[in-house]
């Protein structure tokens, strides 16, 4: 049995209500499948955000440190949705073997990156919450890095899930595409890692009132500062330089940038793909994950995946992007 079953309506507002809320017996499943989120209705009070996270992915330490993380960005008023702190000034709470967390509910739609006036908001932003990110590392929550990302990814899919038709070529694809990696980095040499929001696409950005506001900072870990970047460039090369330039004329207003970074937008799009593959993988015993992606561990999925693999083995020789 998944430790997920649990989590009926009545177990949540049991949870949020040990934290000294009294709910209005409404809840609402929200779209989560890594962690399980709820709006919880709150009585004479605007509903709540309940966030239950996945047993044993992170230690308290290490979601702590996240919460730290948003705590030190909101206390420079940037807009970012921080946890809940109980009386105690408690953020991360624990209920019936969860660990779990309260936030403000937070309105607000996907930004749209066509927009360079949006891109220039969001820059700036970035750049706010990377000068903060760079003051210290984080000690226990981890860094971006091949191994965990490509070759534990590329090792699991092989030893459980793709089809023996694929194997050979998911391997060969792989191989090329990770020493293409690898003589990268060694070119590259030495880079600036810094706490980075890790997920910064357009679900994780509310658009409001004119501004964005980050949520959901759960991969937060150790990275270059592009990696908060390259989920919002897309199209074509000469779009993808028009959305860089307007997001960096925000960024230096506030935060340098390692022009060097660039050259990682294609090996991190990689990793991504592999990470992307092994997590609905290491997922599939969780009910909501075959539901969710009924599509995946399909032929037709892996033949078009190591297309898509290919494809990334040309990408990964193209020039970057400049920088105006």
């Amino acid at each position: 049995m998944h430790p997920f079953h649990t989590l009926t309506p009545n177990f949540i507002m049991d949870a949020v209500e040990s934290q000294g809320f009294r709910c209005d017996c409404r809840t609402l499943a929200l779209n989560s499948y890594e962690n399980r989120v709820y709006q919880v209705g709150i009585d004479e009070s605007a509903p709540l955000i309940a966030k239950f996270y996945r047993p044993d992915r992170w230690s308290s330490e290490q979601i702590l440190e996240e919460h730290q993380f948003c705590f030190e960005l909101a206390e420079h008023e940037l807009p970012v949705v921080a946890p809940l702190k109980n009386t105690s000034g408690e953020s991360l709470f624990h209920y019936g073997g969860f660990s779990f967390a309260l936030y403000p509910r937070q309105g607000g739609h996907a930004p749209e990156f066509d927009n360079l006036d949006n891109l220039l908001i969001l820059g700036r932003m970035l750049g706010r919450i990377h000068s903060i990110g760079a003051t210290h590392p984080f000690v226990y929550r981890p860094a971006l890095d091949v191994h965990t990302f490509g070759h534990a990814s590329v090792a699991l899919v092989t030893e459980r899930f793709i089809t023996h038709d694929y194997r050979a070529s998911y391997e060969a694809v792989t191989s090329r595409l990770l020493e293409s990696i690898a003589a990268l980095l060694e070119e590259l040499g030495p880079l600036r890692f810094i706490r980075c929001h890790g997920d910064c696409h357009a679900g994780n950005i509310l658009w409001r009132d004119q501004a964005p506001h980050f949520v959901d900072f759960d991969d937060a870990r150790m990275a270059p500062a592009v990696q908060d970047f390259w989920m919002m460039l897309s199209g074509d090369r000469q779009r993808r330089n028009s959305q860089l330039e307007a997001l960096m004329e925000g960024y230096r207003e506030f935060n340098d940038f390692d022009p060097r970074e660039l050259r990682l937008v294609e090996a991190l799009r990689t990793l991504r793909m592999l990470h992307y593959c092994a997590w609905i993988a290491s997922r599939w015993e969780d009910p909501a994950f075959p539901d969710a992606f009924p599509w995946f561990n399909t032929v037709r999925y892996w033949g078009e995946h190591i297309l898509e693999l290919r494809e990334q083995l040309s990408a990964l020789e193209e020039l970057p992007l400049e920088l105006p």
